[in-house]
């Protein structure tokens, strides 16, 4: 019997794969006394336990995690997995201490990360998996802007920013007030908006509404004719009935340039293209499902289904580059 739970924490939505082997022979009684024997006297099969595979981290990978377990499943009902969404830096903090078999990241790991990775004897392997167009997003009822520069953007979002109305930021826009949505601090996607368009990671201003659950700033700009916020590419694409995707110029002399797949993958759309990651930690990969597993992201058919989820697949240089680095790992 098959049974699928989907789990969350701290209003992060989690994906528990569990597949539950029952061996039912009739109605065959059992010797309580004995619980490994049958009433024909033969010794009944052991219960075994099934694996189980521990993913957290980043909001924006998380998607690709839960989409990768749903086929594996498929094909090894044997292996449980638990997908579930904490930020890139939530996931990093269970990582460092052996808590995790895989952290999905929106960024690479950090100094003090690594530092604590090698105090508590945790090797891991770094796997670039798919590439992001971080998405600058309005509400659809948003008529007075398509595009906007990294200069305005980093008038909005730098540390102890005055905008608070529209047209602070362009006279021509309405004398509204911003609703602004983001990242959290804990996410891999606050790291990176912060240091490409303030200048230094994790700066910028704190009066905003922030969540590690994209879903929910999704909802925010979706809710309100006069937000705006920021988040991966994906949620996005799955909400183009009720957001509007801005345009990005780098500056002045630069043509406006919007989040799409030919874009993000060509290079095109910057600052905001970035790769996204697994990191896999080595002593799991002394488990044949758990090697099975992450080489399902790099096969063909794992790139095909992570581009299914509105990510843009691995160039091919970028993909044979992963699993030579996998390979080289398992030697």
């Amino acid at each position: 019997m098959l049974r699928m739970i989907q789990s969350g924490a701290t209003g992060n939505w989690g994906l528990c794969v569990v597949a539950l082997l029952i061996g039912l022979a009739g109605c065959e009684k059992v010797d309580t006394a004995n619980p490994s024997t049958g009433t024909n006297g033969e010794t009944a099969a052991p219960t075994v336990a099934p694996s189980t595979i521990v993913i957290d981290g980043s909001s924006t990978v998380y998607p690709i995690s839960q989409a990768i377990a749903e086929v594996f499943h498929e094909q090894h009902s044997q292996v449980e997995i638990s997908v579930t969404q904490s930020g890139t830096g939530g996931g990093f903090k269970k990582f460092v201490v052996n808590e995790l078999d895989i952290c999905d990241a929106s960024r690479p790991i950090s100094a003090s990360e690594i530092e604590k990775c090698a105090q508590n004897g945790v090797e891991y392997l770094e796997l670039e998996v798919a590439i992001d167009g971080l998405s600058v997003v309005v509400n659809n009822a948003n008529d007075w802007v398509d595009c906007i520069s990294v200069a305005d953007l980093k008038k909005i979002w730098e540390p102890d920013s005055k905008i608070t109305k529209w047209n602070e930021v362009n006279p021509a826009w309405p004398a509204e007030p911003i609703a602004l949505f983001g990242a959290d601090t804990d996410s891999g996607t606050f790291d990176y908006f912060t240091e490409v368009i303030n200048g230094k990671t994790k700066a910028s201003r704190t009066d905003y509404t922030y969540n590690s659950d994209d879903n929910l700033l999704v909802q925010g700009v979706a809710d309100s004719k006069f937000a705006l916020g920021y988040f991966g590419y994906s949620y996005y694409v799955e909400n183009k009935a009720t957001l509007k995707a801005l345009a990005i110029k780098v500056d002045d002399s630069s043509d406006c340039v919007p989040p799409t797949q030919e874009a993000i993958e060509s290079g095109k759309y910057i600052p905001l293209s970035r790769p996204l990651y697994i990191y896999v930690n080595k002593k799991a990969l002394s488990r044949p499902e758990v090697v099975d597993f992450v080489k399902f992201y790099v096969t063909e058919e794992g790139q095909n289904l992570i581009a299914s989820q509105s990510f843009v697949r691995l160039p091919a240089k970028n993909l044979t580059a992963m699993q030579a680095n996998l390979e080289a790992a398992l030697k």
